[in-house]
């Protein structure tokens, strides 16, 4: 048991620091409200209506997204390899460079078929 008290103490650090912030926010932040500050953030642009059921997203919005989780999660393999890349050897280095390659090749097929233009 005594092993897991550095760890409750270290969160019960951070729940208590983040109760701290948001009671101090509460009491020393502004309290002028008008209807800019409680509208919804549109980056600047007035916000469309949209129909009863639910507007429709392009599926450029779902695309870029799961590209931005594929990458990511890339990167997140990534870390460990290059951590623990003197212990790997030749053999880490050449999965790694099979894992890179592959992603690679899906980026090159979705940047061919236009899957990063902005338009």
């Amino acid at each position: 048991m005594n092993a897991y008290v550095p760890i409750l103490v270290l969160g019960a650090l951070g729940a208590a620091f983040a109760v701290f912030s948001l009671v101090l926010a509460a009491i020393v932040g502004p309290k002028r409200y008008n209807r800019a500050k409680l509208a919804a953030y549109e980056c600047g642009i007035e916000p469309t209506p949209q129909p009863e059921g639910g507007g429709r997203f392009p599926v450029k919005y779902y695309l870029t997204a799961m590209l931005f989780i594929i990458f990511d999660i890339e990167i997140v393999f990534l870390y460990p390899w290059a951590v623990h890349f003197d212990s790997l050897g030749m053999f880490g280095l050449v999965q790694m460079l099979v894992f890179v390659g592959l992603i690679g090749v899906a980026y090159a097929y979705d940047w061919r078929r236009g899957g990063l233009e902005w338009d």
